[in-house]
């Protein structure tokens, strides 16, 4: 099955129209993106937007032998003229399914947001999913055996890849391709960073992809290590790696701090920022976090700095005649512990660590300590890593992968 993508855009293209972002204002060329549309093999088109027989035509494709054209998603402004020969748009009702006499079945699928979603499977039973901009599935039956392809919105909706992953409905060799792009990620290399990240890619508008062809789907990195200053979104980051995959485990190494409202509202924070579908524990105990092979939930540790403080505190790491009677010996022991268990552990892990000797030199022996410990952990934790960025201004930079 043969599957051409006139256009990979927001409903109003990419830029859009009289923004003044910096994100519309770098998507000119082969950045710029007209609003999403599907031709199969030349027979089904899932959303007819303006110009489309022209994108076709650019494409190396026509419409002369559309014979079914469905739409996904509300279409807002002056209705779209349907071109001469074009079968009228039409919608499948929820679970119903559409046979064309090409040997291709339709079928619709209920959202989350106003839409249908389409499984489309050919004549010789490959699979595709197109879900429109913003909506993820309301329901899926369990145990679905893997997609050969999914189109979706992954930047605005990835929990709608989480959902799809907890279900089976995408496996590892599926090729999902994000569509419906806007303007809420600079286009370019931060685009196919974080699509990346996800396991999904973006391809330039008049594609036309095989399905089934499994070449290019990334290499999501299984062992990434986040790096940042004070409120440098490294956090934010870190989450966002890990916004399409279910069941995520969030290891916080901070703990409670009775009394501290101010410690209070900063962790509040960061839990209405992730999915609710994650789970969240306190601990500084990583070891048998890293080396539970039951359990094959993404770990997301934040973060090394509070737990080596918490590390410092146990072996005495602070007072200088602890420190040269054996903690600095003690402290070495568990770093290269935690280090050996990041490299045997066949969980994805996502951790986060603060970037601190960049600064002013700290006033006291013990800051400096800190200072001079957690460089070393940093980088010991990173060469176990696939991925290491470095998170400056909320931009994330990439070290390594």
């Amino acid at each position: 099955m043969e599957l051409t993508l006139l256009g990979t855009g927001a409903p109003e293209g990419l830029p859009r129209p009289d923004c003044p972002c910096a994100a519309c204002a770098t998507a000119l060329g082969p950045q710029a993106r007209a609003a999403t549309a599907l031709l199969v093999d030349g027979v089904l088109l899932l959303d007819l937007t303006p110009g489309a027989a022209f994108a076709a035509a650019r494409a190396g494709h026509s419409l002369g032998g559309v014979r079914q054209v469905l739409l996904s998603h509300p279409h807002d402004g002056p209705a779209v003229e349907v071109p001469a020969g074009l079968p009228q748009p039409a919608r499948v009702p929820d679970g119903r399914e559409l046979a064309l006499l090409t040997g291709h079945r339709v079928r619709a699928l209920a959202l989350d947001a106003p839409g249908t979603g389409y499984e489309v499977v050919g004549p010789e039973g490959e699979r595709v999913l197109y879900l429109p901009p913003g909506a993820a599935p309301a329901g899926l039956e369990g145990a679905r055996s893997p997609y050969e392809m999914v189109v979706l919105d992954v930047t605005g909706r990835p929990d709608a890849l989480a959902r799809l992953r907890s279900a089976g409905a995408i496996g590892a060799v599926t090729d999902v391709v994000a569509v419906h792009v806007d303007h809420d990620v600079p286009p370019g290399p931060e685009l196919d960073r974080r699509l990346a990240a996800a396991g999904a890619r973006a391809v330039p508008d008049g594609t036309t992809l095989i399905v089934g062809a499994y070449e290019s789907v990334p290499d999501v990195p299984r062992r990434a290590l986040v790096l940042g200053g004070a409120r440098s979104g490294k956090s934010v980051e870190a989450e966002r790696r890990l916004a399409a995959f279910p069941d995520v485990l969030y290891v916080a190494t901070g703990g409670t701090r009775g009394g501290d409202t101010e410690w209070a509202q900063r962790v509040a924070v960061h839990r209405e920022r992730r999915p609710g579908s994650w789970r969240t524990t306190e601990s500084c105990d990583l070891l048998p976090l890293l080396a539970d092979a039951g359990d094959p939930a993404p770990l997301l540790v934040d973060c090394l700095s509070l737990w080596l403080t918490h590390v410092m505190d146990e072996v005495g790491a602070w007072d200088d005649a602890e420190w040269a009677g054996g903690g600095e010996k003690a402290l070495r022991g568990r770093v290269a512990e935690l280090v050996d268990g990041v490299r045997r552990t066949r969980r994805t892990v996502v951790a986060v660590s603060n970037e601190v000797g960049s600064g002013i030199v700290p006033a006291t022996a013990s800051g400096r300590r800190y200072r001079d410990e957690l460089g070393r952990l940093n980088a010991a934790f990173a060469g176990e890593c696939e991925q290491v960025l470095l998170v400056v201004a909320g931009q994330a930079l990439a070290l390594r992968g």
